[in-house]
């Protein structure tokens, strides 16, 4: 995996150590440093500039809209309305679009998100032990809707619908790569895919952006069908995730996410097949480094709130993905830790950077990752 030169504008961060806030312009005050507990609705961006040979120079950012459906009661949780977007040099752009939305009471949810990415990436090939060696640049160029439905049925228990679909294209810069030479690859032209299923969500935590204590289950499964050229796929996708949260004492909080993904069906298309690493699970692994038919992963983070606006965080975990038969033995590690800002304090929401740190395989540099982003890892 080529390192990618990585500048993040995260200069809030340490403003207040250098300069005096109330010297800083209105907006951004209000942005990151002014505490409001009326309930109101927040607005952050935080830009990014980053540089790699394939790309250029990429700019643009991300941008978070809070609020809350219900400003009388204490129980609604955050909604929040998040954009991204980065446009490169050399023609490249990856754009979205997400929500997520809380009826009052809590009664209700629904997520929506759009993506469109035409952007490259590496490919390693299919399993759990690719090689660097093998890394093949393709492009690629993606459009994804995601949409989601529930209804509170009983305390903490959700039911719903999630549906959408996917177009994928790719073209393969290097002809002789692994890509185009390894017969198990299925997909290499990618397609366009619908998909519908259930959702079933249990949901006990006592606050959906910062949690300290409570307990989720969230699973769903996705019935594929492919459309247009792509229309002899069928097949599933399967997800579980366990998270649990333990108030330590008033500043410590201790959390354990465990996460497994399943595809189902004859075929396996390589861009629909679970892939490890993320700035959520398994941080420090370029993502798709590792993919196959089916994925585990776990991770345990001990958070340390040092002030109402800074936190500290550190974090070990492990994973694997596997066609048919997991095994111990192939687990991979994971651990590194984090600098958080609480930008809202009253609705828990903050900015994070976290440094998370992989396997080193024979012959290669130990894998790692930077990541900044709005809100915690899970």
């Amino acid at each position: 995996m080529k390192k990618l030169a990585t500048i993040v504008l995260f200069s809030v961060l340490i403003q207040p150590a250098f300069a005096q806030v109330k010297l800083l312009p209105k907006f951004i005050r209000k942005m990151y440093f002014e505490k409001d507990t009326t309930k109101k609705a927040s607005f952050v961006v935080l830009p990014v500039i980053s540089s790699a040979p394939e790309t250029g120079l990429e700019a643009g950012g991300s941008a978070l809209y809070s609020f809350y459906t219900d400003t009388l009661g204490n129980d609604t949780r955050v909604s929040n309305i998040f954009a991204y977007a980065t446009l490169t040099t050399k023609g490249q752009s990856r754009l979205n679009l997400s929500s997520s939305y809380w009826a009052p009471h809590n009664n209700y949810h629904f997520t929506g998100q759009v993506g469109y990415i035409n952007f490259p990436f590496d490919f390693y090939g299919i399993g759990n032990n690719t090689a660097k060696a093998d890394a093949d640049r393709l492009g690629q160029k993606r459009i994804r809707v995601n949409l989601t439905a529930e209804k509170k049925i009983s305390s903490n228990i959700y039911m719903g619908l999630v549906g959408g679909g996917y177009d994928y294209r790719f073209n393969d810069k290097e002809s002789a790569g692994i890509f185009a030479t390894d017969p198990i690859i299925e997909g290499q032209h990618g397609g366009s895919i619908f998909y519908i299923g259930p959702t079933f969500i249990f949901d006990s935590r006592n606050n959906n952006t910062y949690t300290t204590k409570g307990t989720t289950l969230t699973s769903y499964f996705n019935i594929m069908n492919g459309v247009g050229g792509n229309s002899s796929y069928k097949g599933g996708f399967l997800n579980v995730e366990f998270t649990q949260f333990f108030a330590l004492s008033k500043r410590f909080v201790l959390g354990f996410d465990i996460q497994s993904q399943n595809m189902t069906g004859s075929q396996s298309p390589f861009y629909l097949l679970p892939a490890l690493g993320s700035d959520e699970m398994m941080r420090g692994y370029y993502n798709g480094r590792f993919r196959d038919r089916n994925l585990i992963a776990g991770q345990t983070e001990l958070r340390y709130r040092m002030s109402e606006r800074f936190g500290i965080v550190g974090f070990l975990g492990t994973g694997e993905v596997f066609n048919k038969e997991f095994s111990a033995s192939q687990l991979k590690p994971n651990y590194g830790g984090g600098l958080r800002y609480f930008f809202d304090v009253q609705k828990g929401l903050s900015i994070r950077v976290d440094y998370g740190i992989g396997e080193k395989r024979p012959g290669e540099s130990r894998q790692s990752g930077v990541y900044v982003g709005l809100g915690e890892a899970f």
